[in-house]
Formats: C-alpha cells, structure tokens, sequence
C-alpha cells in the first residue's frame, strides 16, 4: 500500500538555560559537514562556523552579573530575505520539509545573502578547503566539501534527515517527525531538540509552544524555526539584542 506523504516544517528548540556554552555542536557540526580546519590567516569574520555559540549577559554589575550562551545558526526563516535576494535561486525554502537549502553548485559569489541574512548565520569560502595529512580519512562520505568562492550554512544535517527518509521508506512508513542532527546528538545537556514543529507527538512542536520560549528578531517577521527556551528573564529580553551585537563584533 503506498504511503501518503505528508510535508513537514523542522525546526530546532534550544534550551538556553540548558547551554553550558561547551562548543560540542560547534565541533560536531564541522566534523558532520567537512569542514575544514581554518587556515592561519582566516579571522572570526573569515572562518567558516555554521554553528556558533555567543556568550550573553544581564549587564548588571560584576558581583550581580550573569552569563548564558546562545548557539547561533541558520533559523530555516518560512520568509527567507536570503532566498528573495540570490540571482542564481542558488537558495531555496524546501516546502516539504521547511529547511532552507543552500546549492553551491549554483552559487556565484555574490553574497547578496550574507547581507540579506539579519542573523548573520551565512559564511564565504575564501579558501579551497585543505585537511592536515591523515584527516581526509575522517571526511563524511556524505557531505560534498564546498569549494572556494561560495557561501554556506547550517542545513539542518540534510544529508542525515535523507538517510532517515529512505529508511522510513523501505520500512513504509511516512517521512520520519523527527530525527537527529549531529549538535543535537553531541550537545552533553540535551540543549537541542529537532523536530516537526506542526507534528503535536514531537517534544520540538510541544517546547516551541511553551511559556518562555521565544525567536529571535521575531519583529522582521521572517519566521524563523530555530527557537530558544529560557525562564530568565533577562535572557529572553537581551540575547536578541546581545546576539546582533556579537555577531557584528
């Protein structure tokens, strides 16, 4: 009997309060998608990090202050501004999963996106991508490396949410409410949570609806599936703010 097939909008919930700001998604994220060690001369601005973590803080003074950490990537916007803006449509919002794709192949270096992405969650290769001697033996057989002269992002672990698709396939069964990305598996807290953010059964849909979870620069009304959870106050009031701030640092 064949399966309906039923489009699904992903989406990540963090837990702020969760974040111990450790960088294991950071590392995981790279190592999931080949990326390449940053050369000596790339900077902050130049490096390649589709997952990042900001520290945040209260701002009071030092005996009172604060610190949370907030992973910042891609949001996977249900309005893109990055998609509007690319000449090559070398970005595209899959309508049945949600995710916002980016295709290199496609891409010409414009970053026309870089600059159309409010939460600066885009990066340019300015290097061909080189590996130490040995480590090519590590690289994800399922994941192109990018070359020099592109721009690209979190894809929410495509390649992974297509492994788990094929799999509910062959066992028949519709495309899958979940599955795991590779900083939700490494975060030692259990600070991320994917899923289907219109599925009720999935714990991602359940946390994006809770008190204190909020987005950030919700206001632009691009409609970002990345969440954050926190039950501080001052989190939820500055880390908007704090977070346009580090990454214009």
């Amino acid at each position: 009997m064949a399966v309906t097939k039923k489009n699904r909008r992903y989406g990540m919930i963090v837990d702020v309060d969760l974040c111990t700001g450790c960088g294991a998604c950071m590392v995981a994220c790279a190592a999931e998608n080949n990326v390449a060690p940053a050369p000596e001369k790339a900077t902050d601005r130049t490096g390649i990090t589709p997952m990042r973590v900001y520290p945040v803080h209260n701002g009071a003074p030092a005996d009172k202050r604060q610190t949370a950490f907030l992973p910042l990537l891609c949001m996977h916007c249900s309005e893109p501004p990055c998609e509007s803006v690319c000449p090559q449509q070398a970005v595209e919002l899959d309508e049945a999963t949600g995710i916002v794709t980016q295709m290199p192949q496609r891409c010409l270096g414009c970053r026309y996106c870089m600059t159309a992405c409010p939460y600066h969650a885009r990066y340019f290769n300015w290097w061909d991508p080189q590996w130490p001697v040995g480590m090519e033996a590590t690289l994800n057989p399922t994941v192109a490396p990018r070359m020099r002269g592109v721009v690209e992002k979190c894809n929410l672990c495509a390649s992974r949410l297509h492994a788990a698709e094929d799999q509910a396939t062959a066992d028949g069964q519709p495309p899958p409410a979940t599955y795991v990305s590779a900083c939700v598996e490494a975060c030692p807290t259990g600070a991320m949570v994917l899923g289907d953010l219109d599925d009720p059964t999935t714990e991602a849909q359940k946390l994006a609806h809770a008190e204190g979870t909020f987005q950030l620069l919700a206001k632009l009304g691009t409609g970002p599936k990345v969440h954050y959870h926190s039950s501080r106050p001052w989190v939820r009031s500055l880390a908007e703010r704090s977070a346009k701030e580090q990454a214009n640092a």
